[in-house]
């Protein structure tokens, strides 16, 4: 049974189209709408629509269908539409009219974004674990390395030295910006939308929103109704525009890896098994793991201009096209995660080849230094520059 249902059958090729794969995406969703649903019951208990043997009955199967779901055993039907009318057929089906009041004081609006609040704060814990992890990695590889000097390079080409510590230090201070960024989405989506419905509230009954919103660990609760239906698309567009600034120094580390392994410039050592072959060539060991993650950037900075498109010129209130937000929020979590995990794994591998970065360290890129020898003994920093400029010509 729909959550819609109205006595009258749905036609098949409209039903395929409007549901598309969300059958499918919310199976990553199943946990989190459950434990809504929990939060929820308790406080329709409260208000009295529950009696305790109903919420007891409905926890029961809540935690059920959260087990099924671990196992790999909770069936979503096309039929169905989505995981919360899956869920609240598995209460009506086990516990008859018990199953039935579930869903009273929401609607489907408010029920599916609370269940991606709750999914997209434990998300976004996840990706900050991993994000300690990449910077304890610099940091390690860091420590044996701290002092070797290497080229620094602007345009491209040689500038001044630099050291690894500076180089691999540049993207342990960027993951603390990206930290810091992150921190600020959570904060910004920490807010419950549970008892908002369609975005109007819920008349007559004196629902407790702080209650619902506590239960579930929110900061606080979403009061305007119509500005929860508003969020979904900017919260969502918020999160991905941090996870770019994530996967956009995986891309600039991974670019460096890949230049700075390459014979030509042989700065690095990449583990060969982290490396794949070709099917003609013997010789080659290809990065193609970073040529991926150096890819993937772009794939997430897609996945944030859909949401932002999707959801520009759109009305007040609920609209059907915010269902299309889902697939690229959770396709940009789920690239980003692995990405993380992969350079994660690749910096812990990488050894730097001391001596060629020693012999590497040409001395035109000293040209800036003895500039400021030159002004350090008087000379005018213009004049200085000139002198070192025809000296090297």
């Amino acid at each position: 049974m729909k959550l819609w249902e109205k006595g009258y059958v749905l036609n098949k090729e409209i039903e395929r189209f409007t549901v598309g794969n969300d059958y499918l995406l919310d199976r990553k969703l199943v946990k989190f709408d459950c434990l809504a649903s929990m939060a929820h019951a308790r406080m329709l208990k409260e208000i009295g629509v529950l009696t305790e043997e109903e919420l007891k009955k409905l926890v029961e199967g809540l935690n059920e269908i959260m087990e099924l779901d671990q196992k790999g055993e909770f069936e979503i039907k096309l039929e169905d539409e989505d995981c919360h009318t899956a869920i609240e057929n598995y209460l009506i089906h086990k516990y008859g009219e018990a199953g039935k009041k579930i869903h009273t004081a929401r609607s489907r609006n408010d029920q599916v974004l609370t269940a991606i609040r709750l999914f997209e704060k434990f998300e976004i814990n996840k990706i900050k674990e991993l994000l300690e992890g990449l910077k304890e990695a610099l940091n390690r590889k860091i420590k044996v390395y701290s002092n070797v000097k290497m080229p620094g390079h602007t345009h491209m080409q040689k500038a001044m030295p630099m050291n690894v510590k500076d180089w691999l230090g540049s993207f342990v201070d960027s993951t603390q910006d990206n930290l810091a960024l992150l921190e600020g989405a959570l904060r910004l989506i920490d807010q419950s939308p549970l008892g908002s419905a369609a975005g109007f509230g819920v008349p007559v009954l004196d629902i407790n929103r702080q209650m619902t919103a506590d239960d579930m660990g929110f900061a606080k609760v979403m009061e305007n109704p119509v500005y929860v239906q508003m969020s979904r698309g900017k919260f969502e567009s918020t999160i991905l525009h941090v996870l770019t600034q994530v996967m956009f120094d995986l891309n600039k580390l991974a670019t460096d890896l890949m230049i700075f392994s390459t014979q030509e410039f042989d700065y690095v050592s990449l583990p060969v098994e982290f490396c794949t072959g070709s099917s003609i060539m013997p010789q080659k060991k290809n990065p193609d793991v970073l040529e991926l993650v150096r890819a993937k950037y772009h794939i997430v900075l897609g996945e944030e201009f859909k949401i932002k498109n999707t959801i520009g010129n759109l009305m007040s209130g609920y609209n059907r096209d915010v269902q299309l937000t889902k697939e690229p929020l959770l396709n940009a979590m789920d690239i980003t995660q692995n990405c993380l995990g992969i350079m994660t794994l690749m910096v812990s591998g990488i050894e730097l080849n001391v001596e060629n970065c020693k012999n590497a360290m040409s001395k035109d890129m000293f040209a800036t230094e003895e500039v400021y020898r030159l002004v350090a003994d008087g000379m005018p920093f213009r004049e200085a520059y000139k002198a070192v400029a025809k000296k090297l010509s």
